[in-house]
């Protein structure tokens, strides 16, 4: 069992998402980026969309000199108006909508349920859980207007399938996300629309990185694989579940965590 630090590779998989557009949002930095990327290599239009708008553009500048066709978009996935106007101007500068990931999300701050601050507790929700549904709102009817059918992958995360203490809403949000995406995905399979969800597990970031080393080698410990994850095995799987490789597969949720739920 490999224990390296090295991402998995991307498959060749050079022309897969020819001819469609993938929406991503919170993907100036991290899984988002490393999923636009991934999309791009795959021959996808990409618009990165972000919070950050200056991240967003210097994010698709990145692409496009690696040769990705990518626009930026800057978005608020807690304003409807704004999630609609992101979908528009992906419809607007590449034609059409077939592809989108959910990524978007915060973390919020830590405290037992009992004592959890209400307007903290009203941000995490509105941005994680809300957003998504802000999200699929308006990519649904624009994909099925594509007349091409087309997926979405929402990022929950291993917190949508098990509890943690002090994280009452990001834990709330994150299983509402998967119980969206199952409804969603009974709603659409019809129509040709596949929605799938996706558990990221303790990713290696630059933010994990600055814990004292003790801290860091605990988290690691808890992964039976040996290691965190990197955000390009998180890009990997969604590429597949975007891809016609994952033709029947609707409404599924799928953790990539290194076993730690397993455990």
């Amino acid at each position: 069992m490999s224990t390296t630090n090295t991402p998995a590779p991307v498959g060749d998989y050079a022309t897969e998402f020819a001819g469609r557009t993938a929406l991503v949002t919170g993907s100036a930095s991290g899984i988002g980026l490393a999923t636009a990327r991934r999309l791009g290599r795959g021959g996808a239009n990409v618009v990165i969309a972000d919070y950050n708008a200056d991240g967003a553009e210097s994010a698709a500048a990145e692409l496009k000199a690696e040769g990705i066709t990518a626009a930026a978009v800057a978005v608020d996935v807690t304003k409807p108006e704004s999630v609609e106007a992101a979908v528009k101007f992906s419809v607007d500068t590449f034609g059409s909508l077939e592809l989108a990931v959910n990524n978007a999300g915060i973390g919020g701050e830590s405290a037992p349920t009992g004592e959890y601050d209400i307007d903290v507790w009203n941000r995490v929700v509105r941005t994680n859980l809300d957003g998504v549904f802000y999200s699929m709102r308006h990519e649904l009817p624009a994909i099925e207007a594509s007349g091409k059918g087309g997926a979405i992958v929402n990022v929950a995360s291993i917190l949508g399938s098990v509890g943690f203490a002090g994280s009452p809403a990001y834990v709330a949000a994150k299983h509402g996300v998967v119980g969206l995406t199952k409804t969603a995905a009974t709603e659409y399979a019809a129509k040709g629309i596949r929605v799938n969800a996706v558990g990221p597990g303790f990713i290696d970031t630059p933010l994990l990185r600055q814990m004292d080393q003790d801290a860091y080698d605990a988290l690691t410990a808890l992964h039976p694989a040996g290691r965190l994850g990197h955000a390009e095995e998180v890009a990997e799987l969604i590429a597949f579940l975007l891809s016609d490789r994952a033709s029947f597969v609707h409404g599924s949720y799928h953790l990539v965590d290194g076993a730690y739920t397993a455990r």
